[in-house]
């Protein structure tokens, strides 16, 4: 049966806990973190992003940052770690109070420099002004989504996206579509601002040369749900979110996330992934890393 999927109640009213699930921001979390073996540059996952963001020119000296669904603040604790000189201010907006007060005491030696909001990615997005560039890192999974959607018979709300920007859906099977990253990224090309989207992909790419990481993988398929405590969360066509930052004239790029974190090409994590090589610690964190981070893919948008 067609229905909308939404967790606006788990992330408002619960004391969520993100080691339940696995992310790539807290496998890279801090200096010495296990699955930075991973990287040929072995930074944390903040640093590793604002690196990608100055070299991009989005980090000008005096920038403000918003960064929304930031869990325990450890993005942007890396972030400011490395590259704070950089930045004017920081604003925190999430729909969790609870994770806000984790991202607050995370965020502490940097108070004088950060704010916090509590609401809705996307009325926030449409409301605040001001952000050099938004991040929104391992959070659009939580946002709406329509499942079990006919083909034959759209919602509204499924229809307007799928005729206004000419997007591909299946011919006969029932689907899931991302319409809260989908509204997202609209909104995002309204307002005209830069952003770096990070997520599970239903259309996953992987880097050249580790072609081996397509095993089990479907490079073209529709979200698929992820049950995890207490939740489900669900896959991001990301074929979707470029068709419509294009009809609103933005720049795009968009990629694997290994390539994005400088995931080594070497023999031996060929060997740990094909062999399911678990013989010992390491390498049973960096097999985990590697199928787990395989599916997610980056995007950003930019003015044109």
């Amino acid at each position: 049966m067609t229905s909308i999927h939404r967790t606006d109640d788990y992330h408002r009213n619960g004391a969520i806990d993100l080691f339940t699930e696995y992310t790539v921001c807290e496998s890279l979390a801090r200096a010495g973190s296990p699955s930075l073996g991973a990287l040929t540059v072995r930074k944390p996952y903040g640093a590793l992003v604002g690196a990608f963001l100055d070299g991009r020119g989005l980090l000008p000296p005096g920038c403000r940052i918003c960064e929304i669904g930031g869990g325990y603040g450890s993005l942007m604790r890396g972030l400011l770690e490395e590259h704070g000189t950089r930045v004017g201010h920081v604003v925190m907006a999430d729909l969790s109070r609870y994770l806000l007060k984790r991202q607050r005491r995370a965020l502490g030696p940097w108070s004088d420099r950060t704010s916090f909001l509590c609401g809705d990615a996307v009325e926030l997005v449409s409301a605040l002004s001001g952000i050099h560039c938004f991040i929104l890192n391992e959070m659009m999974g939580d946002l709406e989504t329509w499942t079990n959607v006919d083909p034959g018979r759209l919602p509204p709300e499924v229809d307007r996206f799928v005729r206004q920007y000419g997007l591909e859906i299946p011919e006969k099977e029932p689907f899931h579509f991302n319409l809260g990253a989908l509204s997202l990224v609209e909104a995002l090309c309204r307002r005209g601002v830069s952003a770096l989207l990070t997520e599970h992909a239903s259309d996953p790419v992987v880097p050249r040369g580790m072609e081996y990481l397509w095993e089990g993988l479907t490079p073209d398929g529709y979200p698929r749900e992820i049950r995890l405590t207490g939740h489900s969360e669900f896959t991001i066509r990301f074929s979707h979110l470029v068709r419509v930052a294009r009809a609103w004239g933005r720049t795009v790029e968009t990629g694997s996330l290994l390539d994005f974190l400088g995931v080594e090409n070497t023999p031996k994590m060929r060997f740990v992934f094909r062999m399911r090589a678990v013989s010992s610690d390491e390498w049973e964190i960096l097999y985990e890393f590697l199928d787990h981070a395989r599916e997610y893919r980056w995007l950003l948008v930019r003015p044109a």
